[in-house]
């Protein structure tokens, strides 16, 4: 068992340990940079995960894999290095574990729109720049950083650019007793210029109501009608009750 003397807190307080300690620190302080960059352009759009959050992940991977790098250092340095294995790639599996609970937080769901799979893409993304920097791969993490960002910043446009027929996502709740009629339905659709994605049909009956959920898609990339003249076209249904129309996919 270890005593509790002065020379084992001066330990702690070594010239070694410091200069160790300063190259932990710089590394923490180049990963928080890194990522309040990447997490800018989240904040900057109102998402829910921003530029603390990116920070926080990118500097915490960079502390979890930097440290491995000085085992001979850990505790003060009074214990044996034959003693400690570190593994990195135990760490880095535990990093990528963990940064998989926080980016499932940021995706919700509902119905046939999803949003937040970007946000969380780019959590992931900033864990790995923490990894590159406490590995000491620092002109990788710079490129990464960048690339990330860029591909946030102008994915869209590109997607938008490239041929490409965008999706929404249609709930339609009709009143008790009512049977809706599919060709009137897929009707209102054409003339709004969508088509509805037949393996994508769901009904659900629930207290006599009766609940289509689809996905309609664009005729083509040039379609103009916008998603509130899609919906005022669909109130128009006999018997229709209630509504919901959104993007497929943020």
């Amino acid at each position: 068992m270890m005593s509790l003397n002065f020379d084992t807190l001066l330990s702690y307080w070594s010239l070694p340990a410091i200069e160790i300690n300063i190259m932990v620190l710089m590394n923490l302080l180049g990963s928080l940079i890194l990522g309040l960059i990447v997490g800018y352009e989240r904040s900057y759009h109102g998402r829910a995960a921003g530029m603390r959050t990116y920070g926080l992940v990118c500097m915490a991977s960079t502390a979890l894999v930097v440290i491995v790098g000085y085992p001979n250092y850990w505790f003060g340095g009074l214990h044996p290095s034959s003693t400690l294995v570190p593994d990195v790639a135990r760490v880095v599996q535990g990093i990528v574990t963990g940064i998989g609970f926080l980016g499932a937080g940021v995706i919700m769901k509902e119905g046939f729109s999803i949003s937040g799979l970007t946000t969380a893409a780019s959590i992931w993304t900033a864990s790995a720049i923490g990894i590159l920097v406490g590995v000491g791969f620092y002109f990788s993490a710079i490129v990464l950083t960048f690339l990330a960002l860029s591909i946030m910043m102008w994915g869209l446009g590109l997607e938008q650019w490239l041929p490409s027929r965008h999706a929404i996502a249609v709930s339609l709740t009709f009143k008790p007793g009512v049977i809706p009629d599919k060709e009137v339905i897929r009707h209102i659709l054409r003339e709004c210029e969508y088509s509805m994605a037949q393996s994508t049909i769901a009904i659900t009956s629930v207290k006599n109501s009766i609940e289509w959920r689809f996905v309609g898609v664009a005729s083509s990339k040039k379609t103009t009608r916008s998603i509130p003249e899609l919906s005022q076209a669909l109130r128009k249904l006999d018997g229709l009750d209630s509504y919901y129309v959104a993007f497929a996919r943020n």
